[in-house]
């Protein structure tokens, strides 16, 4: 029953990051890019789920992240393991015109994952995406305190307020320098 819940929650997690931008804003298309780039790379880091049945489950997730040649987006590709249960996690996001970010975990709501509906990235730090499956409907907030840190929280739409159900904290560990410049 644990793994179901992961594979039908942590999807939610492998997003994660990055996503959406203010369209009234004229700088938001090069913050955009350059919040997709920050998410380049390897991350790892543990997670929770923190209510429901099965609220104190520990896991870890391992992910690479990329970003889509000529497109505005990006792409995560990984896993994320319970004990010796390990779950295949993807997402992909891109920008669609001017209503701003859609994508999927895994292979959409129509198969076993999530709809990425909207999203908006709130400053150049903290992405807040909108979550659909069927009847459950939530949101994804992905905050980056520095480029090597993303803390992660999913929570559910339960009647008119939003539960926190997930929590995760990832770090940057392939040494990606974002942000820096070599000089020669």
């Amino acid at each position: 029953m644990k793994r179901f819940l992961l594979s039908a929650v942590l999807p939610a997690v492998a997003v994660v990051l990055p996503s959406v931008a203010h369209a009234d804003t004229v700088k938001a298309p090069e913050r955009d890019k350059k919040f997709f780039k920050t998410v380049e790379g390897e991350w790892v880091g543990p997670g929770e789920i923190v209510a429901g049945k099965y609220k104190g489950t520990k896991f870890t997730c391992n992910f690479t992240g990329s970003t889509p040649d000529g497109k505005v987006g990006m792409s995560l590709d990984g896993g994320c393991r319970v004990g010796v249960f390990t779950q295949k996690m993807s997402a992909t996001i891109e920008q669609k015109g001017r209503s701003g970010y859609r994508g999927k975990f895994l292979d959409g709501s129509e198969g076993k994952g999530l709809d990425i509906i909207s999203g908006s990235v709130v400053d150049g730090r903290k992405v807040i995406l909108s979550l659909n499956r069927n009847q459950l409907n939530g949101v994804m907030q992905a905050r980056m305190p520095d480029d090597n840190l993303m803390h992660v929280t999913v929570s559910v739409r339960v009647d008119k307020q939003l539960v926190p159900v997930i929590g995760m904290k990832l770090s940057r560990v392939d040494g990606t320098a974002v942000g820096a410049i070599a000089k020669n």
